[in-house]
């Protein structure tokens, strides 16, 4: 494997890595700290929430200081210190020192998104492939958060589950340091190109680049909450709906002589990474989409989707919630590399990281608005009204989408 390559798999690994820290207290909240520490489900979620703002409101500084120092120093720094902050919380004994923790996961993790996609974006061609590949790599993250932290609770306890990806974390980020050192001794390492010297926008592309600019981060903003409402709530969606089909599956493999040990918390957290994993796959299609035909029509389609599957959510139960969720899951991971590859393609490559910075503020600012929105909905309607409410977000975003030019314009002074 060569160095572009192993860089590339490094990355990923940290995209993944990213998305299962800031979802292993989801899992661990819904299926064992509330019989735990006798807490719960709408209290604990409030512990959870200033880690989702450090998430957003970290990326912009963390872009900055990419863009004025290193992009790959930043990378080593996100791998240790999200490794060495997920231990700490391990050893967390009440939920104002596990709200701490998080936290400080919330900030280093918020150094991912946007250095890590700068420095794809910037190093490497067909860009919606490339990020798509990565965005695979971080659902699998979102998918193994339920897995493996639903195991550690039958077979281990929760503790674990922040302690081992931590101590992996740790270990990629020395890897990556000795990987990217001659670039960093050098002072070489992406991040510190000259500043661009662009003649003056025409008025008409700046109106055109404001209005996309205007839809990037409006549909950022509404893509994270429905994003954010999924993914966390899924797991205890499926604790709730698919006891049923847990129980008997659990059941099934014991007779079977397949697993001693298949507990229903395993079962909900393996269904949860069936949904995960396999829409994730829906992004490799949404990349190869955005390179063919732009984002404008692949986006309507995946918002369409959305709308459809989430308004017919309501009521389910077992495998017929399974299938409608496996839907709705599709939409949700296959609109993520859309925003991401058409700032890719607008953004100056001097700016790129500060611009992913300023948008993943947005969309990670909103994330963790998500998590009062789950807890009220559901303390006094439950999860049906949940729905409803994300089925009129996808329309919102449907409708913005359509202002969208068919193809972005790209010209040599933002296109670097």
């Amino acid at each position: 494997m060569n160095r572009d390559r192993a860089q590339f798999l490094l990355l990923n690994i940290g995209h993944f890595l990213d998305h299962l820290f800031t979802l292993i207290f989801a899992t661990v909240a819904a299926l064992a700290l509330i019989r735990e520490w006798g807490v719960g489900y709408g209290d604990l979620l409030a512990y959870a929430t200033p880690g989702f703002f450090a998430f957003g409101l970290f990326s912009l500084p963390a872009g900055w200081l990419a863009d004025k120092w290193s992009r790959e120093g930043m990378m080593c720094v996100f791998f240790v210190g999200v490794g060495l902050a997920a231990i700490a919380t391990g050893f967390a004994q009440t939920p104002l020192q596990i709200g701490v923790g998080l936290f400080v996961i919330g900030m280093f993790a918020a150094i991912y998104h946007p250095v890590g996609l700068a420095i794809v974006t910037a190093k490497w061609k067909n860009t919606g492939m490339r990020i798509a590949v990565n965005g695979v790599w971080g659902n699998l993250g979102v998918a193994s958060a339920a897995l493996l932290t639903g195991y550690f609770i039958d077979h281990g306890g929760w503790r674990a589950a922040f302690v081992v990806p931590g101590v992996l974390a740790v270990g990629v980020g020395i890897a990556y340091l000795l990987l990217r050192w001659p670039e960093l001794r050098a002072g070489t390492a992406t991040g510190r190109t000259a500043a661009a010297t662009d003649a003056p926008l025409p008025a008409d592309y700046k109106a055109l680049l404001l209005r996309i600019s205007a839809i990037v981060f409006v549909t950022a903003a509404i893509s994270s909450i429905i994003f954010q409402s999924t993914t966390f709530a899924l797991p205890k969606i499926f604790d709730e709906r698919m006891q049923g089909i847990a129980a008997a599956l659990a059941q099934w493999l014991k007779v079977a002589g397949l697993s001693a040990h298949a507990d229903v918390a395993t079962m909900v957290g393996a269904f949860a990474f069936i949904v995960f994993a396999v829409a994730s796959m829906a992004q490799l299609v949404v990349g190869s989409m955005l390179d063919r035909f732009g984002p404008a029509p692949v986006f309507m389609t995946v918002a369409a989707m959305q709308v459809v599957f989430f308004a017919l959510m309501p009521g389910l139960h077992d495998g017929l919630a399974l299938a409608v969720a496996l839907g709705f899951m599709l939409g949700a991971f296959g609109q993520i590399p859309i925003n991401d590859y058409m700032i890719g393609k607008m953004a100056s490559g001097e700016l790129r990281a500060r611009v992913y910075g300023a948008r993943y503020v947005v969309s990670f600012t909103a994330l963790a608005a998500a998590l009062p929105l789950i807890a009220f909905v559901y303390d006094h309607w439950g999860f049906d009204t949940l729905f409803r409410i994300l089925a009129v977000a996808a329309a919102v975003i449907l409708v913005a989408v359509a202002l969208l030019p068919r193809k972005l314009p790209m010209p040599a002074a933002v296109g670097a």
